[in-house]
């Protein structure tokens, strides 16, 4: 029997630089998980990674707590670097900060999708796309908003002082503007320009007032 035709997904012919990059994590949290008092503990218990998400254009993934509400819209899909909590670990000398993730749960910043091989902190205002098809998921083209500012609950479920270590590489808040299934594996990350494989996880501390 032939093989079934798999859709071909977004054009990507303005975004030619590919980079080889990894699907850690996949999440679509449906509650808020943190509001109130960090000291009281968090509401609910972290959402389950999940082995796929589907990204439905101008509304985010589906099943997560933000899906196509209009007041964040400019953040329905969220990404992370897993170097970033790996140097958090680091930079705060805690134990397993050897360990993938620095031994820190990737779950818990709450992102939609953790990255290994992309500086996505440095992909604010860029249009790029993740080709999941070498692992049988899709293509997600996506634009990247802004930051994604990490918040003082940080400092509770990841570690003390893991706040202001995350500041600069909290993550990246974007708008999918096509719709796809992205799974966990390896994938690809295309973009206009080349992007420092290196730089992954590095601060970018831009002008203004921090969060």
């Amino acid at each position: 029997m032939p093989d079934a035709p798999t859709h071909p997904g977004p054009l990507l012919e303005d975004l030619p630089v590919r980079t080889s990059v990894e699907v850690v994590l996949l999440l679509a949290s449906p509650e808020h998980h943190y509001f109130g008092r960090p000291r009281d503990g968090a509401p609910h218990p972290p959402s389950a990674a999940l082995p796929r998400v589907d990204v439905v254009v101008g509304k985010g993934v589906v099943g997560d707590r933000f899906f196509g509400r209009a007041a964040h819209i400019d953040a329905a899909v969220t990404l992370m670097a897993v170097e970033a909590l790996e140097g958090v670990a680091r930079d705060l000398g805690l134990p397993g900060a050897e360990q993938p993730g620095g031994g820190l749960d990737p779950r818990l910043p709450r992102r939609n999708v953790v990255l290994r091989g992309a500086p996505v902190d440095a992909l604010v205002g860029a249009d790029l796309a993740l080709d999941c098809r070498e692992a049988g998921g899709g293509v997600v083209r996506l634009a990247g908003r802004r930051p994604a500012a990490p918040c003082a609950w940080m400092d509770e479920v990841l570690a003390p002082g893991a706040h202001a270590a995350l500041r600069g590489r909290g993550g990246l808040r974007c708008v999918p503007t096509s719709s796809g299934a992205l799974v966990v594996g390896p994938a690809e990350l295309r973009t206009a320009a080349p992007v420092d494989v290196a730089a992954a996880g590095t601060p970018v501390l831009r002008r203004g007032r921090l969060p």
